[in-house]
């Protein structure tokens, strides 16, 4: 059973105002998610399964359909609001999606087969999809599933600080924990650095963080809801709680569910945080295409 990429983009209508205003970064106008797709379907997945929004499918559908017809199966899922909340009544000022949890969730009746989550707009790299494509073919299982690591160094934002999932491992590689660290940056001393309340702590260039690139085995769907359920009755109340991944991949920990790996790629992590950051996408991309990686038209 061939592996499956579910891409998480449920969150890009809101940002982008309309799908067609989705931003093209390569020479021909191929958004970020164009080369994860590439990426994907060169390292052996072999269906595509996109969380959007419902209002914008007809648009997401006219940009990707024409391109990846014939290349690989394509699936479509709605996240919404009522999806899987049973007999919780959402409260009528919830407007903004449940969050990343959920929207995995939302994937449960269209997705059987071991899977990788990613965003719709970050940029990952070859390297990233080969390791998860060989580990969810030789590897994944309903007690072990992963995450592809990023040096922490080559996440950063010359033009701001970020937020990052900082991961803890063992000497076996295995996932301890993940602290989400907000302010991340290079300090005048060319330190990364990270603020919390009144005190900067420092973090090491090859600290292992997420982007949110998980492998998971269609085992967590039924986890997921069980956890989603008890997210709902504490904070649902709540406009403004999200309901993350990082959730999920604590509980597995800590109930002693499983371990999670976390692989390590040497590939560098790009994405638009700040609108400064656009040029340097481009720049980068191009590097890529100079050097071989990537064909100067990905679709042909």
């Amino acid at each position: 059973m061939q592996p499956t990429l579910l891409i998480l983009a449920a969150g890009m209508a809101s940002r982008y105002g309309s799908m067609k205003q989705i931003q093209g970064f390569g020479p021909n106008g191929e958004t970020i998610m164009d080369y994860s797709i590439y990426d994907a379907i060169r390292s052996g997945f072999k269906k595509l399964v996109f969380i959007i929004r419902k209002d914008f499918a007809q648009d997401f559908k006219n940009i990707f359909e024409p391109k990846l017809k014939g290349r690989i199966e394509v699936d479509y899922v709605y996240q919404d609001l009522h999806s899987f909340v049973g007999g919780y009544k959402v409260p009528a000022d919830r407007t903004k999606p449940w969050g990343t949890a959920h929207a995995v969730l939302c994937a449960k009746e269209a997705v059987q087969e071991p899977f990788a989550v990613i965003n719709a707009d970050d940029f990952y790299g070859k390297d990233s999809f080969q390791k998860a494509s060989d580990f969810l073919n030789k590897e994944c299982r309903d007690d072990l599933y992963s995450i592809i690591g990023y040096e922490l160094a080559k996440t950063l934002s010359e033009n701001g600080s970020v937020s990052r999932g900082v991961c803890e491992v063992d000497k076996d590689n295995n996932l301890i924990s993940i602290a989400e660290r907000v302010k991340i940056y290079r300090d005048a001393n060319n330190k990364i650095t990270y603020e919390e309340g009144d005190k900067k702590y420092e973090v090491p260039d090859d600290s292992k963080v997420s982007m949110n690139f998980w492998c998971f085995a269609p085992s967590v769907f039924p986890f997921i809801e069980k956890i989603f359920g008890e997210f709902l009755s504490k904070n649902g109340h709540n406009p403004k709680a999200e309901f993350f991944i990082p959730i999920i991949g604590d509980r597995f920990i800590t109930e002693g569910k499983g371990k999670i790996k976390v692989i390590p790629t040497d590939a560098k992590w790009f994405g638009v945080t700040y609108k400064e950051d656009a040029p340097d996408v481009q720049a980068s991309l191009n590097k890529l295409i100079k050097s071989g990686e990537y064909p100067e038209t990905l679709w042909i």
